[in-house]
């Protein structure tokens, strides 16, 4: 064996096992995100002059062609990829960038990966296994998907699992890079997230400008040549060549990068002190530390609020006359059995906004776990040992995480008012109307940390349960019982002129705020996680 990639077997092996929860609801997402599609696309397009419709449609909607992409096939599984072969692949590329951060960049962070170097591992091995285990996830998803089509055409089913699988990849090969070049973890996922989210701006571009995707800004992009694989729509299997072009070449210049630096170094150091401004209180470190997340949330949320509302107009065009989706959609926006074009648009703001305040669960979740990452790496305990106390540690990050997701959800409300041109008061009201469910999700992420600390992990879970439940839950037509375990279900719409109930804005309010003492409690009582 290759003394260089001695250790990888056992390497893969602990990797897998510490992933043997995350991967698994990873690889169900991403999978689940395509597989819930047909059904409900067939209720919604049944017939063949209901797909013609919607060909020449988006055809002509420049604004929806950038978020979904063009239609190359009328058939249910040509829809299917339309509708979500990109967000899978979207979504494969950020499972891959943080199984390959963890198995890379955080493992020499925590120091545990110099202690692997001084026994009988090679050079390449920790990056090999990363790489590995970034596959075995990829190549999981792919042949559910690849399964769970395969009804629809075993052809269009392979290449749909294949070019998401081939996605993931190639983002897991950029995040390798990545993992070489930066010093921190958190650094490392920010520079491949950026890169995942330009790859999704030049899509879109290319998209809107073309309405048979032929523009030069989508063929320089991944989730460009995903959607030009054509699944269900005479396949283009040479365009998954570029994809192991372009991952051979990645991966080529990350094992050269590895090569050529030492355990824990980077090519690009953090830059040394010292810092600017005063770090008087640990309030103020939270926040110089989560300071440059939240303002990529922030215009994020700002630049989605403006697209999205910018496509009203467009969406209910779109939905003209067909029933089922108009339901689906005034379902969601909280005015089923209203009727009117206007109606429609403000239930479709009102989704928006729901759909926005989901995503912003994710925001908080990852900001109230940044309290897990400073514990378990260490950096808490020297801090604690002088005179701050857990509580005021815990408070500062806690405020960044509750009052940058009202920032974030503020301006998602403006971007919505903006790009419709119409009630900016209105669409902030609905944005911030869903803070309330947004805090009791953070709120329980807390209160994992605080009890569970091993297992703060498991707060993704709850958000994106309720992200699961929001997105596919009313197309699949799932009964109230169960839409009702996530929090958002029990907010009213503030869309539309609605006369809304003000108890749930009391409620969940309360409900967080006594999660948040327990956690606090917890926390303040427990052993600091090693």
């Amino acid at each position: 064996m290759n003394t260089q990639l001695a250790g990888t077997g056992a390497l893969l092996r602990l990797a897998l096992r510490r992933d043997r929860v995350m991967a698994p609801v990873w690889i169900l997402v991403v999978a689940m995100l395509v597989l819930s599609l047909p059904g409900s696309l067939e209720s919604v397009y049944g017939t063949a002059a209901e797909r013609e419709r919607l060909l020449a449609t988006m055809t002509a909607n420049g604004s929806l062609r950038a978020l979904y992409g063009p239609v190359f096939g009328d058939s249910i599984g040509a829809l299917t990829a339309w509708r979500g072969g990109v967000f899978a692949g979207l979504l494969a590329g950020v499972m891959s960038l943080v199984i390959v951060v963890r198995h890379t960049r955080e493992e020499e962070e925590s120091g545990r990966q110099e202690l692997f170097s001084a026994a009988m591992v090679g050079r390449r091995a920790p990056l090999t296994a990363a790489l590995l285990a970034a596959l075995t996830a990829n190549a999981a998803a792919a042949l559910l998907v690849t399964a769970g089509l395969a009804g629809r055409g075993a052809a269009g089913a392979l290449a749909l699992g294949l070019g998401i699988g081939a996605t993931g990849m190639l983002f897991a090969a950029l995040a390798a890079i990545a993992a070489q070049l930066t010093e921190s973890a958190r650094l490392a996922k920010g520079l491949t997230g950026a890169f995942i989210g330009a790859a999704f701006v030049l899509r879109a571009a290319g998209d809107a400008g073309a309405p048979d995707g032929g523009s030069a800004l989508t063929w320089i992009s991944p989730l460009g040549w995903l959607e030009h694989v054509r699944a269900f729509a005479a396949e283009r299997w040479w365009v998954l060549a570029l994809f192991a072009a372009a991952s051979a070449a990645q991966l080529v210049a990350a094992y050269a990068l590895a090569a050529r630096r030492d355990v824990g170094m980077s090519f690009l150091p953090a830059r040394p002190g010292p810092a600017r401004g005063r770090l008087g209180s640990a309030g103020a470190l939270a926040w110089r530390l989560q300071r440059g997340a939240l303002l990529g949330w922030s215009l994020g949320f700002l630049a989605a609020g403006v697209v999205f509302g910018g496509m009203t107009d467009g969406a209910t065009e779109l939905v003209g006359d067909n029933a089922r989706t108009r339901e689906i959609i005034e379902r969601m926006g909280g005015q089923a059995g209203q009727a009117g074009q206007g109606v429609l648009a403000d239930a479709f703001l009102a989704t928006m906004a729901g759909m926005l305040a989901m995503v912003a669960a994710l925001y908080i979740v990852s900001a109230v776990l940044r309290l897990s990452a400073e514990e378990s790496g260490q950096r808490a305990e020297p801090l604690l040992a002088n005179a701050v106390g857990r509580l005021r540690w815990a408070g500062g990050h806690l405020a960044v995480a509750f009052g940058g997701s009202a920032l974030i959800l503020l301006l998602a409300g403006l971007g919505l008012g903006i790009g419709h041109g119409e009630d900016i008061g209105g669409a902030v009201a609905a944005t911030l109307g869903q803070l309330p469910a947004v805090w009791v999700i953070g709120a329980l992420a807390a209160l994992v940390h605080g009890a569970v600390p091993r297992f703060a992990v498991a707060a993704w879970a709850v958000a994106g349960a309720a992200l699961a439940l929001g997105w596919v839950g009313p197309a699949l037509n799932l009964p109230q019982a169960v839409l009702d375990l996530s929090p958002f279900a029990h907010l009213p719409k503030l869309s539309g002129g609605q006369d809304p109930s003000w108890a749930p804005f009391v409620a969940l309010p309360a409900l967080a705020a006594a999660l948040l003492a327990a956690a606090l409690t917890t926390l303040r009582r427990r052993d600091l996680a090693a």
